[in-house]
């Protein structure tokens, strides 16, 4: 069992990396390349900016739908491995056609968009529910469980960066390759599909689910989908604290290329701040376990969050002349942010446990499925935030840092620094307030489901 333990913590993470690729380009640069890229009429941009928070909103709405149709799904792969299978072969489809050329111009253009932005959507799901949920399923020792959530958050965070940080010359030196710069995100695009299929391989045939519930699978009727998500009041008050991070995080990182082309001045320089959180991020992450033999949760949440707050204010203030306050302020941001991610994927991971022992019922993939609800509403808000300002500031419309207006730069920094700010700060309040899986109550948790012979005894 130690040996599928330490397989299970590799394969896991590993298969995230290319998902995570995907998922960057789409939810932080789609616009950009909307905006800058192709360039969308304005008027074309406020129908797609539309679609777009629409879409999200409604893919989030039916995440829980799919949650439901994987916990009652029962093959000989198990539930999670067959609706990880559809996203291999859905997913990559839909993303190269979002970055594709196919010379539409006007409605034309903006129905084929919707058809294949709401498709990415669901196709997306498929995987990404099927993929979190199953981390709940390998292992309940809570040390084990965030050695094995580190190792992803730290892959997924390796693919993220690798598009943050490679975007802007990856896609250059594509595009003097290939002709255009739209041709080099189309060429992009395919190279980290092609890395996220390989990536899901890894988990479908090298994790091997360790059977640690022991009570008779039950279906959940979809009448009960509802009142399993609020019934769960630790996975409610988690949601909302969730959703507010989300928002929050999603809109600064939106709206980092413009930052640095409008307001900074040097396109280029997002990849060396990029490089720059990156290596913070990974950091966090990989040093997170060491800080959790020290600290309780709660403490490292609270430090996490002052890191975050602080980098905010530095960041807000900083001057535009020097890159060295704001790689300050962005070291404390993602450094914190890096803490946060990771723990809320552990308070997610441990209301499971806790629904199935006040319900009665275990449902991993309901219960998960509110971490990508989470996410994509954070996004449908946070993007929709970015595309408003954007267009409202005049920055849309402008060539150089030059043509923005300042009353435009502080619109940008408004929207990028303290509503997000003000996002986290709620967050924190309702996390204090609310949560109360500490280790105490949690060790208790399991104790009573193997006393009703509902979960294995021992790893």
């Amino acid at each position: 069992m130690q040996n599928n333990t330490k397989n299970n913590r590799f394969t896991f993470g590993l298969g995230t990396i290319g998902r995570d690729m995907v998922y960057a380009i789409v939810s932080m640069f789609l616009i950009f390349y909307l905006t800058d890229v192709i360039n969308l009429p304005t008027a074309t941009m406020w129908w797609v900016a539309g679609i777009i928070l629409i879409a999200r909103i409604f893919d989030a709405m039916t995440d829980p739908l799919m949650g439901f149709i994987i916990d009652n799904t029962n093959t000989r792969w198990g539930k999670f491995k067959p609706w990880i299978t559809v996203g291999i072969i859905s997913s990559p489809l839909f993303t190269i056609l979002l970055f594709t050329d196919f010379g539409l111009h006007g409605s034309a253009y903006i129905v084929s968009f919707a058809v294949f932005y709401f498709m990415w959507g669901i196709s997306y799901t498929t995987h990404d529910i099927s993929y979190w949920s199953m981390l709940p399923a390998l292992t309940v020792d809570p040390k084990e469980r965030e050695k094995i959530g580190s190792l992803a958050r730290i892959c997924a965070n390796i693919g993220l960066f690798f598009v943050v940080v490679g975007i802007v010359p990856i896609t250059k030196i594509l595009g003097d390759r290939f002709g255009s710069l739209q041709s080099g995100y189309f060429v992009f695009t395919i190279m980290i599909s092609i890395i996220m299929v390989l990536g899901l391989c890894i988990t479908l045939f090298g994790v091997k689910e360790t059977g640690i519930v022991t009570a008779k699978k039950q279906g959940t009727p979809i009448r009960e989908l509802l009142g399993i998500i609020i019934k769960n009041d630790q996975l409610f008050f988690t949601a909302i604290a969730l959703s507010l991070f989300m928002i929050g995080y999603i809109t600064t990182t939106s709206f980092g290329l413009y930052y640095f082309k409008y307001a900074y001045g040097d396109e280029g320089m997002f990849s060396v701040f990029s490089a720059i959180l990156g290596v913070s991020q990974l950091s966090g992450l990989a040093l997170f376990p060491l800080f959790s033999k020290k600290f309780d949760r709660r403490t490292l949440f609270t430090g996490a969050v002052f890191s975050m707050v602080s980098g905010y204010i530095i960041f807000f203030f900083a001057p535009v002349s020097t890159m060295l306050f704001i790689a300050i302020a962005g070291v404390l941001i993602f450094f914190g942010q890096s803490f946060i991610q990771l723990l809320m994927t552990m308070f997610v991971a441990d209301t499971v446990d806790y629904g199935h022992w006040k319900l009665g019922k275990r449902n991993d993939s309901i219960t998960f499925s509110l971490q990508p609800l989470i996410y994509k509403l954070g996004g449908a808000i946070g993007t929709g935030v970015v595309s408003a300002v954007i267009i409202a500031s005049g920055i849309k419309d402008a060539q150089t840092a030059a043509d923005v207006s300042s009353e435009g730069l502080l619109m940008m920094k408004i929207a990028m620094f303290i509503f997000p700010m003000l996002c986290f700060v709620a967050s924190y309040f309702i996390y204090r307030a609310k949560y109360k899986i500490d280790s105490k109550f949690y060790a208790q948790i399991l104790s009573d489901l193997r006393e009703r012979g509902e979960l294995a005894g021992s790893e």
